[in-house]
C-alpha cells in the first residue's frame, strides 16, 4: 500500500457500511479485469489506493470486516498444522495417452461403451483444455462465498489450505452469483515468476526452485499465509464437481457457467467435432505451449455430453470419459553412475541405473529404471555410458538411448548376477519367470521382498496408515515385532516405544493411525495383499463384481475370468494365491483384526431404483449428494447429470433449480428428499 495517503472516515456506522459496500466491489471488479481478463481501467496505485481507504475504514469500524473482504486475503497468525477435509465430491485423476494411437483407442473404447448403453453407434463431440502444470485444489462456496479450499490428497479426503488460498488474486472470494458450488482447479506459479523468486533465492544465498509443481504445491502448504502471498500463485478453474444452480449439460456449458461466475478459466479451450480435430488441436499446442507463462505438459480431453459422461463413468480411480494427452518427454543427457538391483513387492528383480542428478522437465532426476536385462542389452548401455534420458509422461524417468560416441573405453558391461543380496546379509538365487524377460527372486520369502509389501500394504493406496512410513516398517522387522501383515494390529505402545526414536507422544500417534485403519474398502483389502498381477485397478474391478471377500476367496478360475479386465494371467495368479493354505490362514487372522467395506456399487438386481435413471437436484440435508448417489446405484439404479425424456425420478433437495422445471415438462416423477428416504426404508 501507498504511504502518506489520508481518507476522511465516515462519521456514522451506516455511512461506513455503504461506503465499504462499493468499496469491495470496486476492488473486486478491478481485481477481476486485472488478474482474471489481464486488462485494466485504472492504474494499479489507483487500485491500491482503494484498498488502502478499504483498511482504513475496517479499522476504524472492525465490527463491519467480513471474511470475505479483499482486506482479508492475508490475514491471521501462522498456522500449526493442517486440518484434514473430507471431499463431498470424490475427486479423480486422469489416465494418460502419449500419442495418437492411444488417443485412436480411447476414442475407440468411449464409443464402445456408448454402443453397450444406447444399442446404437453414437458419435460424441469432445473438449479439449489444455493441462496445465500445478496443484489441483477443490474449492468450495456457500451462497457465493468462498468456504474452503483444499488439495486433492488421496481423492477423497485433503488438506485444508483455504489461508494460503485466500491469498491467490485470481480466487474469487465473492462469486457473481449467490450460489453454492465445488469447483476444481489447478494453482500454479508462473515462468515469469519462477524467475523472480529464484532470484530472491539466490539474494539470500539459497538453492533456487527447480520444479514448478512444487514450488506452487510448497507455497499452498506455507504454515504462515504471508509466505504464500509472496509468491504471488495463480489458478485456473476447469470443472463442477456439485452446484444447487442448474449443471449444465456440456463441458464447454460448464467452463462458460464458470467464467460467468467469476472464475479464471484457461481462454484456450476448443470444442472438437471427432478425434482427428483432438489430435490436430495437440499437435498445435505442442509448438504453442512454450510461449505461454505458464507451464503446460499436455491436453486434457473429454467427452463434451454430460449425459454421455454419465453414462461411461469411471474405472476404480479415473474417469472413463477422459484422458490426459500428454506431450512428448523432453530428453536429456547424463551419465550411468553404477547400476543396481531392486527387489520389488512381487519378487520382480529391476536393474536401476544410478545416474549423475539432471535436471529435466523440471526436476531433478538421479536414478532410472532399466526394466530387465534384455533391456540393457538392446540399449547396450553400460556403467559410465552418456545417456539419453527422459521422463515418459513426464513422470516415470527413462534411458532411451547411449551416446557411443562419447565412450573411453573405460565403460563397464553389467551382467546380471546369479544372485541378488539382502539387506541382512543372506543371498538369494535369481531365476527367469517363464515366458517373461523379467527375473525374480527364486525366495519367495526374501527379506527385500517383505520389506517392499509391508511397504505397500500400510501405504495410502491401501490400509493408509499414517506415520507408518518404509523407516517405521523397517524397524519393526528388524526388532522382529512384526512378520506378517496381521502382526501389524497386534502392536502395542510398549512395543513401539521398545524402538529407537519414538517417544511417547510419537507412539500413542502411530497406535492411534493403526486403529484408524482398521476399516478398509474391499478393493483397497483385496490391492493391499500384493496377488501378482493384481494392481489397485484389477482390485476394484473384483471387488465390484464379487461384492465380498467370501465370494472372492470361493470364486473359480472361470467366475474371476468373466471380470471385465482380469485375464487368464491375473485369473489363474488369484486361484494360486487365494488356495495356499498359509494365504488362507493370513486372510483368517487379518480378518479377525479389520472390518471390509464391501462396495456400495455392488447393485441389487431387484432393488427399488432396478432399471431406473435417477437425477438428483438442489441439497439434501440428511446426506451428501454422493452418499445418495451410492445408495441408489446399491438398489440397481443409474445415476444422470441431466433431465431428458428418459430420466425416471427426480430427487429435488432445497433449492433445486431448473431441472425441476424440466422434469416436469417431462411428466418424470419427483421425489422430495423425506419422499426419497421413505422409498430407501
Amino acid at each position: 500500500m501507498k504511504e502518506g495517503l489520508n481518507f476522511s472516515i465516515p462519521k456514522t456506522k451506516k455511512d461506513a457500511k455503504e461506503r465499504l459496500f462499493v468499496l469491495r466491489k470496486a476492488i473486486e471488479h478491478h481485481r477481476y479485469l486485472y488478474h482474471v481478463l489481464d486488462k485494466s481501467e485504472i492504474s494499479p496505485e489507483a487500485l491500491d489506493s482503494l484498498k488502502q481507504e478499504l483498511v482504513t475504514i475496517e479499522k476504524a469500524y472492525p465490527e463491519l470486516v467480513i471474511e470475505n473482504s479483499p482486506s482479508q486475503r492475508v490475514a491471521g497468525k501462522p498456522l500449526e498444522g493442517f486440518k484434514k477435509v473430507p471431499h463431498e465430491v470424490t475427486q479423480w485423476s486422469f489416465n494418460d495417452a502419449f500419442g495418437e494411437e492411444d488417443m485412436r483407442e480411447f476414442d475407440a473404447r468411449v464409443k464402445r461403451f456408448l454402443k453397450d448403453k444406447y444399442g446404437r453407434d453414437i458419435t460424441p463431440t469432445y473438449t479439449c483444455e489444455l493441462k496445465i502444470d500445478g496443484l489441483k485444489v477443490v474449492f468450495t462456496y456457500e451462497k457465493g462465498e468462498l468456504q474452503t479450499a483444499a488439495t486433492r490428497g488421496d481423492g477423497k479426503i485433503g488438506e485444508d489450505v483455504t489461508m494460503n488460498v485466500r491469498t491467490i488474486e485470481s480466487v474469487p472470494l465473492i462469486l457473481e452469483k449467490p450460489i453454492s458450488i465445488i469447483v476444481e482447479g489447478e494453482v500454479f506459479m508462473s515462468k515469469s515468476e519462477l524467475v523472480r523468486q529464484n532470484k530472491e533465492q539466490q539474494k539470500r544465498g539459497e538453492e533456487p526452485f527447480a520444479n514448478p509443481r512444487n514450488v506452487a504445491a510448497g507455497s499452498v502448504r506455507q504454515l504462515d499465509p504471508r509466505i504464500a502471498a509472496s509468491r504471488h500463485l495463480d489458478v485456473f478453474v476447469y470443472d463442477i464437481g456439485q452446484t444447487t444452480s442448474e449443471f449444465p449439460d456440456t463441458q464447454v456449458g460448464e467452463l462458460t457457467l464458470l467464467r460467468d461466475l467469476g472464475f479464471k478459466v484457461n481462454p484456450h479451450f476448443k470444442l472438437c467435432a471427432n478425434i482427428s480435430e483432438v489430435i490436430a488441436f495437440w499437435s498445435a499446442w505442442k509448438k504453442k505451449a512454450p510461449k505461454e507463462d505458464y507451464w503446460i505438459d499436455g491436453v486434457v480431453v473429454k467427452v463434451n455430453e454430460k449425459e454421455y459422461q454419465d453414462a461411461i463413468g469411471y474405472t476404480g480411480k479415473a474417469p472413463r470419459f477422459g484422458i490426459a494427452f500428454k506431450f512428448p518427454a523432453e530428453q536429456v543427457t547424463t551419465v550411468v553412475e553404477n547400476i543396481v538391483l531392486q527387489v520389488g513387492r512381487t519378487g520382480v528383480v529391476t536393474p536401476v541405473a544410478h545416474l549423475r542428478p539432471v535436471s529435466v522437465a523440471g526436476s531433478v532426476v538421479s536414478r532410472a529404471t532399466l526394466h530387465n536385462q534384455d533391456e540393457i542389452e538392446r540399449l547396450d548401455v553400460r556403467v559410465g555410458d552418456t545417456v539419453v534420458l527422459q521422463k515418459a509422461g513426464d513422470v516415470i524417468p527413462d534411458i532411451v538411448g547411449v551416446v557411443k560416441e562419447m565412450r573411453t573405453g573405460k565403460e563397464k558391461k553389467f551382467t546380471f548376477p546369479k544372485f541378488v543380496e539382502d539387506s541382512d546379509g543372506t543371498r538369494s538365487p535369481i531365476e527367469r519367470i517363464p515366458g517373461q524377460v523379467a527375473y525374480r527372486c527364486a525366495n519367495k520369502n526374501s527379506f527385500a521382498q517383505k520389506r517392499r509389501k509391508f511397504y505397500y500394504f500400510v501405504s495410502k493406496k491401501n490400509f493408509n496408515i499414517d506415520g507408518c512410513g518404509p523407516k517405521v516398517i523397517d524397524a519393526l522387522l528388524d526388532a522382529d515385532l512384526i512378520t506378517n501383515f496381521d502382526d501389524i494390529f497386534t502392536l502395542t505402545l510398549g512395543d513401539v516405544l521398545s524402538l529407537p526414536r519414538f517417544a511417547q507422544k510419537s507412539a500413542e500417534n502411530l497406535i492411534n493411525s493403526i486403529e484408524n485403519a482398521r476399516t478398509i474398502t474391499l478393493g483397497k483389502f483385496l490391492s493391499s495383499l500384493s496377488i501378482e498381477h493384481v494392481g489397485e485397478e484389477t482390485a476394484e474391478d473384483i471387488a465390484d463384481e464379487l461384492g465380498s471377500i467370501e465370494k472372492i476367496r470361493k470364486a473359480t478360475f472361470e467366475d474371476f475370468q468373466n471380470i471385465y479386465g482380469v485375464g487368464d494371467v491375473v485369473a489363474r495368479s488369484l486361484v494360486s494365491w487365494f488356495r495356499d493354505s498359509s494365504h488362507a490362514s493370513l486372510l483368517d487372522r487379518l480378518l479377525s483384526h479389520v472390518h471390509i467395506k464391501n462396495p456400495s456399487k455392488t447393485k441389487i438386481k431387484n432393488g427399488k431404483f432396478a432399471g431406473q435413471t435417477v437425477v438428483l437436484t438442489g441439497t439434501l440435508s440428511k446426506m451428501s449428494r454422493d452418499e445418495a448417489k451410492a445408495l441408489i446405484r446399491n438398489l440397481g439404479g443409474e445415476i444422470s447429470e441431466s433431465v431428458s425424456p428418459k430420466t425416471s425420478i427426480l430427487v429435488a433437495g432445497d433449492n433445486p433449480g431448473s431441472k425441476l422445471t424440466k422434469a416436469r415438462n417431462f411428466g418424470v416423477r419427483i421425489l422430495d428428499e423425506e419422499e426419497f428416504l421413505s422409498l430407501l426404508k
